[in-house]
């Protein structure tokens, strides 16, 4: 999972920003708002960037808010509680 992308929608308060990711990194199958980049398709690139350039102030409001309550939702506490129970839920088998 790439952090660097989670710590940047948590500190970007004014929720004034765009998020683009590679459609290739783990982050991109959490954060559905970001903008998606083919890093090899270079014109698919540039025009990924473009539109992120030009999007409108409440598009990037909206956004920005959707993926900050997802980082927020999904954090360190949630996921450590997410793997006790998967753990718990697990059956010892019947000759232990």
């Amino acid at each position: 999972m790439n952090l660097v992308a989670k710590e940047y929608i948590a500190n970007k308060t004014d929720e004034n920003g765009v998020l683009i990711l590679s459609r290739f990194t783990g982050a991109s199958k959490e954060l559905s708002d970001a903008v998606f980049i083919n890093p090899y398709d270079i014109e698919n690139f540039a025009d990924r960037i473009k539109f992120a350039i030009e999007m409108e102030t409440e598009e990037k409001k909206r956004r920005m808010k959707n993926m900050r309550n997802i980082v927020k939702h999904n954090n360190i506490y949630n996921w450590a509680a997410n793997i006790i129970n998967e753990l718990t839920s697990l059956k010892k088998p019947s000759n232990a």
